[in-house]
């Protein structure tokens, strides 16, 4: 019973019947290898689960001990059937995530700590600050991300303008399609969904070559050359968010206004002179303010969040895909969080 004859036994061996017995005489076997022991094991292993049985004769202790090793060496299917879960496991997954939450939490709030701190020392010793970083990053967040960011509010403000004027049009107030624009872009939707866009492009970059840095021990090696990572690498780069953010939400603005006034000068028949006179008689100032100020907020969540994401990278390419994937979740989680704050207190200052 040689891998050589295999097969040929394999033929020859009865189909027997759920519930029967076989019996296996091996006694004339002069010559027993693993292929042949495979076979004994896994008839045995077959006729096991139909409630059968197969019984060895004449076997040697050199056939025996050959036959465990094999029969040993044969993987067993795992069990793929849902794990019982009791109420103290879900609760005590549930206490994982909140002390994993709150230490996420604190992690952010000592990076912006550091990145104050850091900003700080560039201030008192301006020959420290790298203004070629500085201009290289205004450069990819902001300059770069201009025509996206025009696009998405040039196209949110023509379906405002579509949908509202459908709404409007039933109570005779299409007009009011004007507000209806400028209120809902220059408080919200402008400078939110820049800062959704700038987080899934940015927060995913700072993390990606923060963590390949670290992947590749850089980092290690700018502190043994006496280089502060933090000012090297995180004060450039949430400086030019703080710089770039809000010009990005302006061009969304008038981007979103533009799209706006086109729908409804080709939907509701109102001209662009008439648009621009409702727009300013109708719009405070207020609104562009309540927008505006949210830009650096969201600007530092994006960039601390981006940073400290970077910093959490392992030794391995499988850590930096998962540690990029939960920057973009947290930062867009935490925008819009924060949005809602925002408008929360506004409402109660009545601004």
């Amino acid at each position: 019973m040689t891998i050589y004859t295999v097969s040929a036994l394999a033929d020859r061996i009865p189909e027997v019947p759920e519930g029967t017995g076989l019996a296996l005489d091996l006694s004339g076997v002069t010559r027993l290898d693993t292929a042949g022991a495979w076979l004994v094991a896994t008839l045995q292993s077959r006729l096991a689960d139909r409630r059968s049985r197969c019984d060895l004769l004449g076997t040697t202790r050199e056939m025996d001990e050959t036959l465990a090793v094999v029969s040993r060496a044969i993987p067993q299917p795992e069990d793929t059937g849902p794990p019982r879960r009791s109420l103290a496991m879900s609760i005590s997954d549930f206490g994982r995530a909140v002390a994993e939450t709150g230490r996420t939490a604190r992690g952010l709030t000592a990076y912006l700590g550091l990145f104050i701190a850091r900003l700080g020392r560039s201030i008192r010793h301006p020959g420290s600050f790298r203004l070629t970083a500085l201009v290289h990053h205004c450069e990819e967040v902001g300059l770069k991300a201009v025509p996206i960011v025009a696009l998405m509010s040039f196209l949110i403000g023509i379906v405002l303008a579509f949908q509202g004027a459908s709404q409007l049009r039933q109570f005779g107030a299409e007009v009011f399609v004007v507000d209806l624009i400028a209120v809902s872009i220059l408080r919200e939707l402008g400078i939110l969904l820049t800062a959704i866009i700038v987080a899934g492009r940015t927060a995913s970059a700072f993390t990606a070559a923060i963590g390949s840095m670290k992947m590749r021990e850089e980092i290690d090696a700018m502190r043994t050359l006496g280089l502060d990572p933090a000012t090297v690498l995180f004060v450039p780069r949430i400086l030019a968010l703080l710089v770039m953010l809000p010009i990005l939400g302006l061009i969304a603005n008038v981007s979103g206004l533009v799209g706006g006034a086109l729908m409804s000068w080709l939907e509701l028949g109102i001209s662009p002179e008439m648009f621009r006179t409702r727009f300013v008689e109708g719009t405070d100032l207020s609104h562009l303010t309540v927008g505006m100020v949210k830009a650096p907020v969201f600007a530092l969540i994006i960039g601390i969040v981006g940073c400290h994401a970077g910093m959490q990278v392992g030794s391995n390419a499988e850590s930096l895909g998962q540690q990029t994937s939960k920057a973009v979740v947290a930062a867009i989680f935490a925008v819009i969080v924060a949005d809602a704050l925002f408008s929360v207190f506004f409402a109660e200052i009545g601004l």
